[in-house]
């Protein structure tokens, strides 16, 4: 769920290293994909496979790779998969499945997704190569302790473009065989430039954190939150469509994956005022808050409370 409300909320600017030159990204992360005239699979004839993985994921065949065998294994009912290379263990956890065979430069790459399990944090990519004359070699690929960013084929280069919330700035990361992983750039959140006030449409939201798409939303959070900006909005990360006040008011609340009861958060926003309200709670008995609540209109107080639990 986090995954895919990321991949819809973000509006990004690409600043890369020098020797790439740079150019403005229109479209959210997901979005972005490499046209498959860039894309190489490699050769039917040689040992890799199709892209599709098995149709049964819990029961899936042993795949023909560089000579040998990759295999995903569950030794011990309801405990953890292995993925292994002619019985040599490359990776477990609780879901492991194979995503595709690819070819970088001369090289068969396999790319196997691993993870936790759960809808709050998508698995890693483990990359598989052979080099040749080789033993076979493994690479991880994780953002933020909570998966891998899609993935992106060329010829030469896997390429993988960071999720990204408001305020937000990563490094965009490239692997070959050759250089192994490295930072390719810098990619920063921006909202979509020239929307204002009267564009928000809260019904077309999956979650309240799409409002920060919106520019007139963004400068006016950025200038209440400041630096918190980030941790706010992942404080909203799990959460769902919004409600309304009967002011017009239109907010909703949500947590940070995995620490739901722990960490939740709270946004509220007015069109027709230009206003927003956020808070944030944790282990105080009282949330933080933007502005501070003693400001706040009755309704989007009493939403809040609703939303988050009075402490009184």
């Amino acid at each position: 769920m986090a995954r895919s409300l990321l991949a819809s909320v973000c509006g990004l600017a690409l600043l890369l290293v020098p020797t790439m030159g740079g150019f403005a990204q229109t479209q959210t992360p997901a979005a972005q994909q490499t046209p498959a005239a860039a894309q190489k699979p490699a050769d039917p004839g040689s040992s890799s496979t199709s892209d599709a993985a098995p149709a049964d994921n819990d029961s899936q065949a042993p795949i023909p790779f560089e000579g040998g065998q990759l295999t995903i294994t569950q030794p011990e009912q309801d405990g953890e998969k292995v993925l292994a290379y002619d019985g040599k263990q490359l990776a477990s956890n609780y879901d492991v499945f194979f995503d595709k065979i690819v070819k970088i430069g001369d090289v068969n790459v396999a790319l196997v997704d691993v993870g936790d399990g759960g809808n709050q944090c998508g698995p890693v990519k483990v990359i598989v190569w052979k080099p040749e004359g080789g033993e076979i070699q493994t690479t991880t690929v994780e953002q933020d302790e909570c998966g891998a960013p899609p993935a992106a084929i060329s010829d030469s280069a896997i390429y993988f473009v960071p999720y990204l919330l408001p305020g937000d700035e990563k490094p965009a990361l490239q692997w070959s065989p050759t250089s192994g992983l490295t930072t390719s750039g810098n990619l920063i959140y921006m909202p979509e430039p020239g929307t204002d006030w009267k564009d928000i449409d809260p019904s077309k939201y999956d979650n309240i954190i799409d409002a920060f798409h919106n520019e007139a939303v963004y400068k006016e959070a950025e200038k209440l939150l400041g630096k918190d900006m980030p941790d706010m909005a992942t404080s909203l990360l799990v959460g769902g469509g919004t409600e309304k006040t009967a002011s017009g008011v239109f907010y909703a609340s949500g947590c940070v994956p995995h620490d739901c009861g722990g960490n939740d958060g709270f946004m509220a926003v007015d069109p027709a005022k230009h206003k927003l309200y956020f808070a944030r709670r944790g282990d105080k008995p009282e949330p933080d808050a933007w502005p501070p609540t003693a400001t706040w209109p009755a309704d989007v107080k009493e939403a809040l409370d609703k939303a988050l639990g009075s402490p009184n």
